[in-house]
């Protein structure tokens, strides 16, 4: 066990050894490639400037209050049918993203913000049946509970 214990601290030492070197006369040479170095990110755009107008035109988006839904009225509804999204922390029209029904969530839904806590939303073209309501705004999503899409 001692021999090869021994053998073992030889061999690491070589290989300290070997390596130390090797990587000091990488970083000696202008314009080595170093592993591990990544990429230089100083043509990227936010590293070039800043542009205040661009900044100042940009919204502030609340991520800490997560969205949630209390109720949509009515809670059946035909396709092409306005349906109110009520609740809290939709955030500002510039932060609030979508409306989707899950019985077409491929299908994009025409909706109007009207307030942190309110939401005007077209009931899309959906098969009839139960369908629930997400949205995604700065805060993250939310889920509402099933409403009925009735047949056109």
């Amino acid at each position: 066990m001692k021999q090869w214990r021994s053998s073992m601290f030889i061999l690491l030492g070589l290989i300290g050894s070997m390596a130390s070197p090797m990587t000091a006369s990488y970083a000696e040479e202008p314009g080595a490639m170093v592993d591990g170095a990544g990429f230089s990110l100083f043509g990227t755009e936010s590293i070039k400037g800043v542009d205040a107008a661009k900044v100042e035109r940009d919204p502030i988006c609340d991520q800490n209050k997560r969205p949630r839904i209390a109720k949509i009225e009515p809670d059946e509804a035909k396709p092409g049918d306005k349906v109110i999204i009520t609740g809290e922390h939709f955030g500002t029209k510039e932060c609030f993203h979508t409306v989707t029904f899950s019985a077409a969530s491929n299908t994009p839904v025409a909706f109007k913000f009207m307030s942190d806590s309110a939401i005007e939303a077209t009931v899309p073209d959906a098969t009839a049946g139960m369908s629930f309501v997400i949205i995604v705004a700065g805060g993250g999503s939310a889920q509402s509970k099933p409403v009925l899409i009735k047949p056109k």
